[in-house]
């Protein structure tokens, strides 16, 4: 199954481990310690970050290590750019018509 950056911040226990491990990198031990779910659970979430590509997973010793890749994230601000510029030229307008309503009083 393809997945997606949007598929991957559906889930509110995926945007925490991503909030997690953009202010430092982790074991999957140490993300697993963070949450309140199993592990088995943590290691799927951390599973579809890496397959999404918001996470690589780095073997060292006997420890995999997890580290953030926020720089996929940019899909997901530049689809919600379009919207935003588009309530802000709907706002722009209220706003002249609402100009335009204090003048004629």
């Amino acid at each position: 199954m393809r997945r997606d950056v949007f598929q991957a911040i559906a889930d509110p226990n995926r945007r925490a481990i991503l909030g997690l491990l953009a202010k430092q990198r982790l074991t999957l031990n140490g993300v697993a310690n963070s949450f309140h779910i199993s592990r088995p659970a943590v290691s799927r979430h951390v599973k579809i970050l890496a397959e999404c590509g918001l996470l690589y997973i780095s073997q060292q010793g006997r420890e995999r290590y997890c580290e953030v890749r926020l720089d996929k994230l940019r899909e997901v601000s530049d689809w919600v750019e379009q919207y935003r510029q588009l309530w802000e030229q709907r706002f722009d307008r209220l706003d002249d018509i609402l100009e335009e309503m204090k003048k004629e009083k």
